[in-house]
C-alpha cells in the first residue's frame, strides 16, 4: 500500500516537472531522496541526561523510527563542551516511511503552526535541498500535549536529486509544501479553476 504523496508525485508530478522544465528522460526529474531530521539539546540544564533521552523519545513517536545520536566534534569551552559528548538526535527517513513523514508534516503538522503564512523560500542550499526550522514538536498530532515536559526544536532537511535550488522549488511545490510566495497563491488559483 503507497502513501498518497507517493501516488501523487507518480502520476502528477512527474508529468508536471516534464512539462516545466522540459526533461526529455524520466530520470532526470528531481525527487526527494531522504529526509533528515535533527534536533539538538540545551546540555547546561539541571538533568542533560534525560533532556537527551526525552528528545529522542519525541523524535522517534514523531518519525516513527529510532534515532541515533549526534556528537560533538571538538570541545568548546565557552559551552562546556567536550569532544565526542551526545548533543542531540537525528533520523533519517527514506522510502515509505519518508513519504509518510512528509504528508504528515505538509498536511497536518504546518497548517497547526499558529498564524501561519506560508514556510520561507530562501531556506535552500544552493545544491536543490531545503531545511525548513521546527520551533517545537506540539505541531504534531502524534505528540500529546500534557505529556510534552519540554519543547523541542528540530530541522527538517529535505534532500533531493535536483541540482539547482529553482528545480527543488518546483518538486516541493508541487508536492504541497506551502511556500509564502506568488507560485502557491498561482497553483491554488489553478486548482481552484473547473477542468473542460
Amino acid at each position: 500500500m503507497s502513501v498518497e504523496i507517493q501516488e501523487e508525485y507518480k502520476n502528477r508530478v512527474i508529468p508536471a516537472l516534464k512539462a516545466a522544465h522540459g526533461y526529455k528522460n524520466i530520470n532526470q526529474v528531481p525527487k526527494v531522496d531522504k529526509v533528515v531530521v535533527n534536533t539538538c539539546v540545551n546540555l547546561n540544564t539541571g538533568d542533560a541526561k534525560q533532556a537527551l533521552e526525552d528528545a529522542k523519545n519525541e523524535l522517534a513517536t514523531i518519525t516513527g523510527q529510532k534515532p541515533a545520536e549526534t556528537k560533538s566534534k571538538k570541545a568548546i569551552s565557552n559551552f562546556k563542551l567536550r569532544k565526542d559528548q551526545a548533543i542531540g538526535a537525528k533520523v533519517t527517513l527514506r522510502g515509505r516511511r519518508m513519504y509518510e513523514f512528509l504528508e504528515r508534516l505538509i498536511k497536518t503538522a504546518l497548517p497547526r503552526i499558529r498564524d501561519f503564512r506560508g514556510v520561507s523560500t530562501r531556506a535552500f542550499d544552493g545544491n536543490g535541498n531545503y531545511t525548513l526550522g521546527v520551533a517545537d514538536q506540539s505541531i504534531f498530532p502524534e505528540i500529546e500535549l500534557d505529556r510534552i515536559k519540554r519543547n523541542i526544536g528540530f530541522d527538517v532537511t529535505i534532500v533531493t536529486t535536483a541540482r539547482t535550488d529553482a528545480e527543488a522549488k518546483s518538486l516541493l511545490t508541487e508536492l504541497g509544501m506551502p511556500f509564502s510566495d506568488k507560485a502557491r497563491l498561482k497553483r491554488a488559483q489553478q486548482q481552484e479553476q473547473p477542468t473542460a
